[in-house]
């Protein structure tokens, strides 16, 4: 699908195009010095209004489902008497998930007196990527020296762990075990180690023996534990970062849906389907699955598209789930940003097995019966979707059966845990992964945000942005407030 809107930026500037920026973001590389800051570039990566005046015309774009917009809540001063005359507030944020609101929270306490709106078009916090995923702290191993992902989520995962204890959010600090169950899965394990420590993180080498000290009831031919990773309530979390800047004077909007955006003179507009207007200084999009539309209704060209892929989740039985201590992970694939089916002993005590990977029929796609046509056919003529199905398809067969039998599920499973049967696991809620693809077919697995006028889109932000959500919501924060001057 062609990008049809070119993105915006002074006159005479000549930014690198987004898929490049992506590129270098995968590698870890830096921003060249000088970069130009209106162009699109990555990072680590939720007393009555005044009378707005008319509302600048509608974009002829299509309308996204993404979030709402809310009058602004009077904040305790003006940034700028000139823009206040001229804005409902300072700084849109669209979304509110944990990236979204830690964004939020972040303006607040890094300018005080600064509007924020956040805007979500569901009910409440947190219902999609952060409500969905398996509540893991994760520390950080996975990722390359110098990458966005490496950056944040090893300084996120001592926040968040601080940050739940400071708020009497529930959390732990468990370890968890990387299992090799086949040779050739050993050389990677070893590069794990090896990035391991070159991260500074406590890790320990186990052999046959030494993995069942740790989990009497798994099998592998060596493994590492990491002592840093974790488990906490993501969503509860993402609540209290909503409650913490609300309280610092942000407003937070739910039940609402924006279906246009417009810029014009140093601000931007955002209508909702209910027809209010919100006009801000500054917009961020943390739109989640629906981030490469917000960012197209905006007039900017983001250079890649979402395309979903659901994780899809079982349960131990409570009569079996005495079968995990706390956490087990395979060795990953470096081919792909999916770390596989693992066994995850959650924060209320429940084991989660899960997830596989498999093309969602909807960007919010829970279940195969949900399906729909125009997101569908989206995806479908994008060629990055077509590129990804040509060059990893016996990977995608293998999720697929995996999908559709309970019993090649359990196999899988087996590998790790070789005592359960297909009757110790019941369905579990499934989660959808807002997974940017390039017309390439290459999968963005870094953190990516690009900026154009007077906008700020998160444009990638998978696991482990919720480990990471605190730092990246100062990183968007001090971006956000440059942009307003």
């Amino acid at each position: 699908m062609a990008f049809e809107q070119a993105e915006g930026r002074p006159e005479g500037k000549a930014p690198e195009g987004p898929a490049e920026v992506a590129r270098r973001a995968q590698a870890g590389a830096k921003e060249p010095a000088g970069a130009d800051r209106a162009a699109t570039r990555p990072t680590d990566a939720s007393s009555a209004p005044r009378t707005p005046p008319a509302p600048p015309a509608a974009p002829a774009a299509p309308s996204a489902p993404g979030a709402a917009a809310s009058p602004a809540e009077p904040a305790t001063r003006a940034r700028n008497a000139g823009s206040a005359a001229r804005s409902d507030c300072d700084v849109v944020i669209i979304g509110a998930g944990i990236v979204g609101l830690s964004t939020a929270y972040a303006i607040t306490r890094a300018a005080p007196g600064t509007r924020v709106v956040v805007l979500e078009k569901e009910s409440g916090p947190a219902r999609h990527q952060t409500g969905r995923n398996s509540g893991v702290i994760h520390s950080g191993i996975y990722y390359p020296p110098g990458s966005l992902k490496a950056r944040f989520a090893l300084e996120g995962s001592a926040e968040m762990a601080k940050f739940c204890a400071e708020h009497d959010i529930p959390h732990e600090i468990t370890g968890k075990l990387i299992v090799a169950t086949d040779r050739a899965e050993l050389p990677r394990l070893h590069s794990l180690i090896q990035r391991g420590r070159e991260h500074g993180l406590p890790v320990r080498e186990l052999g046959p023996a030494q993995i069942l000290e740790y989990e009497p009831e798994v099998r592998g031919l060596a493994a590492i534990h990491v002592g840093t990773t974790g488990i906490a309530d993501f969503g509860a979390v993402a609540a209290r970062l909503g409650r913490l800047a609300t309280e610092a004077g942000a407003r937070i909007e739910y039940g609402a849906d924006v279906r246009t955006i417009g810029r014009r003179a140093g601000r931007v507009a955002v209508r909702t389907a209910g027809g209010r207007i919100v006009r801000a200084r500054a917009l961020v999009n943390c739109a989640g699955l629906h981030c490469d539309r917000v960012a197209r209704l905006a007039g900017d060209a983001p250079g890649m598209r979402i395309v979903p892929f659901r994780g899809e989740y079982y349960s131990l039985s409570p009569a079996r789930d005495s079968l995990v201590r706390g956490l087990v992970y395979p060795v990953p694939d470096p081919a792909f940003p999916f770390l596989g089916v693992h066994l995850t002993r959650g924060i209320h005590g429940e084991v989660h097995v899960g997830p596989n990977a498999v093309p969602a029929l909807a960007r919010e796609g829970y279940d195969w019966r949900t399906v729909r046509p125009g997101e569908l056919a989206g995806t479908l003529a994008y060629p990055g979707a077509w590129q990804i199905a040509r060059r990893h398809w016996r990977y995608g067969t293998g999720e697929l059966h995996r999908s559709l039998s309970k019993r090649a599920f359990t196999d899988a499973v087996r590998r790790l845990l070789p005592a359960v049967t297909a009757d110790d696991l019941t369905p579990a809620p499934a989660g959808v992964r807002a997974q940017a693809v390039l017309p390439d077919g290459t999968l963005v697995d870094d953190f990516l945000i690009t900026e154009g006028p007077h906008t700020i889109h998160v444009l990638n932000a998978p696991s482990p942005a919720a480990t990471a959500s605190l730092p990246i919501g100062r990183e968007i924060a001090e971006r956000a407030v440059r942009l307003l001057g």
